[in-house]
């Protein structure tokens, strides 16, 4: 079995936010809008003439915190209240993971996704992750339904702070390695060598383009280079999201970022930060079973991931040894790759990552 599941149409289109409301006309007349108030302070006046152009009903509501069940039944609710025909989620990646969620549970609406920054994959990915209130991960939705569009507008990207596309290239380059494991010991689907052909483009755009499209996104200016890299961060990383079979894989860099959330410190650092702090910790794992893991190290430092605990705000030892007991990776899974990934190795391998080898400077 293989199953691929994508939105209907992505576009990347310098200018787009100002013809959103083109995309929509053609769909619905009642359009729910999710946001979050940074997200809407730097679109509201594009997107707003658009959509009046059109005269299309909007209602714009704002998402303060996670992705959560509870949040999502909100929202859902007022999707019901306004008679919605559209869900337009505008922001990063925990609006458009709620704004996903509320449109497939609201039978299944068609949705358009604007994202805001290129930090992770939300625009494209078949799943939405759910948080509690606090931030501690909970688990993910699959979804019935993709967005109609993704609608990606580079100028408006590249005005984010650069720590986003950071954060965004590493969650993406995670995809690279911990699809490795897998292949190393031995698993041959087709679907996994999908995943990691897509997953390898990407990291050869990073390298090719990386350097120059967080030069760019530094000085605001939307370029070859710096489209090329968010179309990695959202689609190719997306696309390597997309494709599944019977077989369950589950990123060890993103096992541990799951038990990180459960630590109040980590609060402050993005999704592809505490991914990337994961990598650190797989890199550990894997060199001791002799794999080399200097290429990995190498890419962490160059977009400026966390690599240790104090980094991340963990000094007291007796916190890694909660994190390290809270990564959840079930049997079945852990048979499948070439190193261990018990409480123990798990535990020795992130407190090795403070290690002066692991912590070099820039």
């Amino acid at each position: 079995m293989i199953a691929i599941q994508v939105p209907d149409t992505y576009l990347n289109q310098d200018g787009l936010l100002a013809q959103v409301g083109d995309y929509i006309q053609p769909l619905a007349k009642r359009v729910l809008i999710i946001t979050s108030p940074t997200a809407w302070r730097h679109t509201a006046a594009t997107l707003e003439a658009s959509l009046r152009q059109h005269g299309l009903h909007y209602r714009t509501l704002f998402l303060e915190g996670y992705c959560t069940e509870e949040s999502i039944a909100a929202l859902r609710e007022q999707a019901h209240i306004e008679r919605a025909e559209l869900i337009l989620g505008v922001g990063g990646g925990k609006v458009l993971d709620t704004a996903k969620a509320v449109a497939d549970q609201s039978g299944a609406l068609p949705m358009i996704a604007v994202p805001t920054v290129a930090a992770t994959c939300a625009a494209w990915s078949p799943i939405s992750v759910l948080y509690s209130r606090d931030g501690m991960h909970q688990g993910r939705l699959s979804l019935r339904r993709l967005p109609v569009w993704v609608l990606v507008d580079s100028t408006v990207i590249a005005r984010a702070p650069v720590r986003y596309l950071k954060a965004g290239i590493v969650d993406a380059l995670a995809k690279w390695y911990e699809f490795q494991p897998y292949l190393r010991h031995g698993d041959d689907a087709l679907s996994l060598q999908i995943n990691a052909r897509i997953a390898r483009l990407a990291v050869d755009i990073f390298d090719a383009d990386g350097e120059q499209a967080l030069a760019d996104n530094q000085r605001q200016q939307a370029t070859p280079a710096l489209r090329r890299v968010i179309d990695a961060v959202i689609a190719l990383a997306g696309i390597a999201n997309s494709v599944k079979d019977e077989r369950a894989r589950l990123g060890v860099a993103h096992a541990i970022h799951n038990s990180l959330t459960r630590q109040p410190e980590s609060k402050r650092w993005l999704h592809g930060e505490k991914v990337g702090f994961g990598l650190a910790v797989q890199a550990q794992l894997e060199a001791r079973h002799g794999f080399d893991s200097q290429e990995l190290l190498t890419q962490l430092r160059r977009y400026d991931s966390p690599q240790t605990p104090q980094a991340l705000g963990l000094t007291d030892e007796a916190r890694w040894d909660l994190v390290a007991a809270q990564v959840t990776i079930p049997a079945d899974i852990a048979a499948r790759l070439p190193f261990a990934v018990d409480r123990s190795a798990l535990r020795q391998a992130l407190a090795a990552t403070a290690e002066p080898a692991t912590t070099e400077a820039h």
